[in-house]
Formats: C-alpha cells, sequence, structure tokens
C-alpha cells in the first residue's frame, strides 16, 4: 500500500513544521494521480550589493534568463556588508545556504559573485562563456514529480537518498531590480538583480512516498519555486509555479 501525507504547515517556520514531517509514511490515504510540473535547471547566484565583483555576474545571469527550462535565482549574502553598504536584499538563511554547498563543491569557503547550478557544481558569475556551457551542459534534474497548485505542493513517489531529501520552499520576484548603491565599492552605480529571492525554507524531509504541503497564501508579485534536494547537494527535482 502506497502512504502520503497532505500537511498545511506552520507558518512563519516554528518548530512545528519539523514535527508535521515525521508524519511522512503515517498511512493515510493515497493521493490521486499528479500531473507534475515541468522541471527547470536551478541556477543559484550569490551575490551581494556591495562586491565590485557581482555587477558582471548579474548581467550575465540575466543573459542567461531566457533559456528555456532554466530558473536563475538571486540569493543576496551578508557577509560583505561591513564594507559600507547593506544588502538591501540580503538574509543570514542566503548566506546559510551557499555556506552549505561549499564544501560539496571543494570550496574552502563562500564568495562572490558565485554561481551554483543544480547543486551540483559551480562556476565564478562574472566569466560568461563558462556559465553558459554548464547550464548547456546540465538537464533539469526530474528523479521526483513536483506539482503546484495555488499554494498546494504534491511531491510525488521516487527513489529517495537513504537519509532523505531536503524540500525547499522558495519565494522571488521575478524579473529584474534594480537598486541604486549610495556608498561601499559600488557607490554611484545601478545594480540590477535577476529574480531576487525574498524566502527560503525547508518545509520537511522526503522520504519517497508521496507527500504534500500547503503553503503561506499567494502574494502578488512573487512566485513560488520547490527544491528538492540531497542535503548540501546535488538537486533532485525543482519547478515553479
Amino acid at each position: 500500500m502506497t502512504s502520503s501525507t497532505h500537511t498545511t504547515w506552520p507558518w512563519p517556520g516554528s518548530q512545528a513544521f519539523v514535527k508535521l514531517a515525521t508524519l511522512l509514511g503515517a498511512g493515510l490515504m493515497a493521493l490521486p494521480a499528479m500531473a507534475a510540473s515541468r522541471p527547470v535547471t536551478v541556477v543559484e547566484l550569490f551575490t551581494s550589493q556591495g562586491c565590485s565583483s557581482v555587477p558582471p555576474a548579474n548581467r550575465n545571469v540575466m543573459a542567461v534568463m531566457k533559456a528555456p527550462d532554466v530558473l536563475p535565482l538571486s540569493f543576496s549574502v551578508t557577509y560583505w556588508d561591513h564594507l559600507g553598504w547593506k544588502d538591501t536584499f540580503g538574509s543570514e538563511a542566503f548566506t546559510a545556504r551557499q555556506r552549505d554547498y561549499e564544501a560539496g563543491l571543494g570550496r574552502d569557503g563562500p564568495f562572490t559573485p558565485q554561481v551554483v547550478v543544480n547543486g551540483a557544481g559551480d562556476t565564478v558569475g562574472n566569466r560568461l562563456d563558462p556559465l553558459r556551457s554548464m547550464i548547456g551542459q546540465a538537464k533539469p534534474p526530474a528523479v521526483v514529480p513536483i506539482d503546484i497548485t495555488m499554494n498546494v505542493v504534491r511531491i510525488g513517489r521516487g527513489m529517495a537518498p537513504a537519509s532523505g531529501a531536503d524540500v525547499w520552499f522558495v519565494r522571488y520576484k521575478p524579473g529584474v531590480q534594480t537598486v541604486a548603491i549610495e556608498r561601499g565599492e559600488n557607490a554611484g552605480t545601478t545594480l540590477p538583480v535577476p529574480n531576487v529571492v525574498t524566502e527560503i525554507r525547508n518545509v520537511g524531509r522526503w522520504l519517497g512516498v508521496e507527500m504534500s504541503f500547503t503553503g503561506p497564501p499567494v502574494e502578488d508579485g512573487l512566485r513560488t519555486a520547490i527544491i528538492v534536494q540531497k542535503p548540501g547537494g546535488p538537486i533532485l527535482s525543482a519547478v515553479t509555479d
């Protein structure tokens, strides 16, 4: 018998959502057949408005935004805020996400501008040709079927890693946001930032059985992405609404 669960997750993220993740495999009624959304290649740009090396990388990621089945996401990190300009989109959660990647990518520590493709490889974002080559060689991961309908997310059955996979809920503002930089290394410039991430949350662990959850209400002007991923490593599947 196939087990599954549907959860309305508590928001904002208290410890309760971690407990709810343990409901997977609880023997509830199986979900009806789902039509999975088309998977995308995730291109994560770790950027900072206070770093002088960043503007070319932001433009390079903008150059690949229109590629089919590619989802660029800009994560503004915080460790350059001391240079005289605090990133207006920055979040410690984004910095933590970048740091979680570094060991698996063979890096000694985080840097900007770093681009991570499908959680499996990285390059320096201010070099366009290597970035395009890495994206071109990558394929949208599709090990796990995922569907987003309004704010209800459904994840299907599949082969999970032995310890399970993280399920990430991402909200981002599509398109390009521009920021006038007044101080620091980029003072006097206007910086474009593509697909600005506003929120990322780990909402549970996928163990190979069907699961679903209801996220927060859809917000005007924002879109949702769901990423199923080996902890700190390759993305198994990702979709956007």
